[in-house]
């Protein structure tokens, strides 16, 4: 079972994000892959399109060219065991306590998704906190990003500000959809710090939900896929009436 080491917890407080190579065994990769090309032909819903958010480069609307490329399968939990088995393995488990502390549950109503990023009709995603449109009592969660297939530059790996989770930032110096600003002289300085994350299939990127984070369209010829979940300590509950209080939650086993 894998640890993080001292330096990796740290570097976790100090820049918001690490990445934990060859976490996950390429077969399951492999299986996970032939998964979602399956989902891809049967389209089985809930799907998040890219037309719905209309980010820069996404198509304008579902009837359009390329409506109908696909963002997100949501719920990636009930689409198969196999993604439940590794979100709530020991392993993972294991390298989330020491960010998290001992006792972990794992919010459904946010991400729960296997990505795909299509080479002709991805987006521009800005940059942005999870947290922002999240309702719990205390900003403290930590996502993970596993990559299906490798991820770089050009097919829009994620890009990270470190150390953003540990700072406030003003209305201001955000749009009205609470995208950093990247027409104001003063954010230049934190952008200049942005660090793009190259992965290999089975690596993992765990990242707090107030990490400034980023990603461009995928501009080669092969989609890019990931696995996206969400871990919360269990005494950070979502607040009542809330969307993030919409779908169960799983307690993770504490042994």
């Amino acid at each position: 079972m894998i640890t993080l080491t001292p330096e990796q917890i740290e570097a976790f407080h100090r820049d918001g994000f690490i990445k934990v190579q060859q976490l996950v065994d390429i077969d399951i990769v492999n299986q996970m892959v032939t998964l979602t090309d399956q989902f891809m032909i049967d389209n089985i819903p809930p799907i998040e399109y890219e037309a719905q958010l209309g980010y820069p480069g996404a198509p304008p609307d579902k009837n359009a060219t390329g409506g109908q490329t696909i963002r997100r399968f949501l719920r990636a939990m009930s689409r198969h065991p196999l993604f439940l088995d590794w979100a709530t393995s020991p392993d993972v488990i294991h390298l989330l306590r020491p960010l998290l502390g001992p006792d972990i549950v794992m919010p459904l109503a946010h991400h729960n998704c296997i990505m795909v990023k299509d080479p002709r009709f991805s987006s521009d995603t800005g940059w942005h906190q999870d947290i922002r449109f999240w309702s719990f009592e205390r900003p403290e969660l930590v996502s993970t990003l596993l990559a299906l297939n490798q991820s770089n530059t050009e097919n829009g790996c994620l890009r990270f500000l470190p150390g953003t989770h540990r700072l406030t930032f003003r209305t201001d110096q955000l749009d009205e959809n609470k995208f950093l600003r990247t027409d104001l002289p003063e954010n230049q300085p934190l952008l200049e710090t942005e660090i793009g994350i190259d992965m290999q299939p089975g690596d993992v990127i765990f990242f707090h939900c107030k990490t400034f984070h980023a990603a461009s369209r995928n501009r080669s010829n092969v989609a890019r896929k990931s696995v996206l979940f969400t871990y919360r300590p269990k005494d950070n509950p979502p607040i009542p009436g809330t969307r993030s209080a919409s779908l169960p939650e799983l307690l993770l086993p504490t042994s």
